[in-house]
């Protein structure tokens, strides 16, 4: 599995910093962090497209499946079959969204070995192919201001914690403070997600704060990339994909 991961993985995106770092004026290792960050960030963006098309047409389909849930509530297997043949006729993969995250997930830990073990200003001559050219040298000074090699940076710790505080916040979905039926008692399924909100948006910059600052500069460079990034993608698929998708739905276009 670990030869796997740095065959497939590790090495290639090893190989595209040291490109970039060649290519780049002055060596600047920070950026050619950032834009290896990108790279990755936009090669994995089409399937986020995807993921999202998806939930809008599941989100759709909620009260037909309501009402399957009910049909067959005695009977999981034939709702479960009833269930898939809705999706199927929708032409829709309900795994989709899992399938993203099970992509996405190995790609940002090997982007993320890749700046935390790269070994840099050391080039690893070992896994370098043939037609990448090694930098003459290389500049760990970001910017000529921070050595993205150095520990407990509490500027870019700082940076990657915030930027990940506004991602949460923008991107994590607003839970409503008050129940439709005032009568209601919150479900258990309300109550985890208030929890998962609370804790993604408040606790969650406070732990990359301190993890931020333990590991070296670029992984906090590339963490805080990651989060604007990210802003920037829920930014454009809300406004030219979420509305517009939801209105042809409303509009039964």
């Amino acid at each position: 599995m670990k030869e796997l991961f740095n065959t497939i993985l590790f090495e290639p995106l090893y190989n595209a910093l040291v490109f970039l770092i060649d290519i780049i004026p002055g060596a600047d290792v920070g950026i050619a962090v950032i834009i290896l960050t990108v790279i990755v960030k936009l090669i994995l963006f089409p399937l986020s497209k995807s993921a999202v098309r998806t939930q809008i047409k599941m989100k759709a389909l909620q009260k037909p499946m309501d009402d399957l849930k009910t049909k067959h509530k005695d009977n999981r297997e034939e709702q479960a079959r009833e269930m898939m043949k809705l999706y199927k006729d929708n032409k829709i993969n309900p795994f989709s969204s899992i399938i993203l995250i099970f992509i996405q997930i190995p790609v940002i830990f090997a982007l993320y070995w890749v700046f935390l073990r790269g070994g840099l200003p050391v080039i690893n001559t070992e896994i370098i192919y043939s037609f990448i050219k090694i930098p003459e040298m290389v500049n760990m000074q970001f910017l000529g201001i921070f050595d993205v090699g150095a520990t407990k940076n509490i500027f870019l710790a700082f940076l990657a914690a915030i930027t990940q505080f506004f991602q949460a916040r923008y991107s994590f979905p607003k839970q409503d403070p008050k129940p439709k039926d005032a009568n209601a008692k919150p479900s258990f399924k309300d109550d985890m997600m208030k929890g998962m909100s609370i804790q993604i948006k408040y606790v969650l910059p406070v732990v990359i704060f301190f993890i931020a600052y333990s590991l070296i500069s670029a992984a906090a460079i590339y963490w805080t990339i990651s989060n604007l990034f990210a802003i920037g993608q829920e930014v454009y698929i809300r406004n030219k994909i979420r509305k517009p998708e939801e209105a042809k739905l409303e509009t039964g276009e």
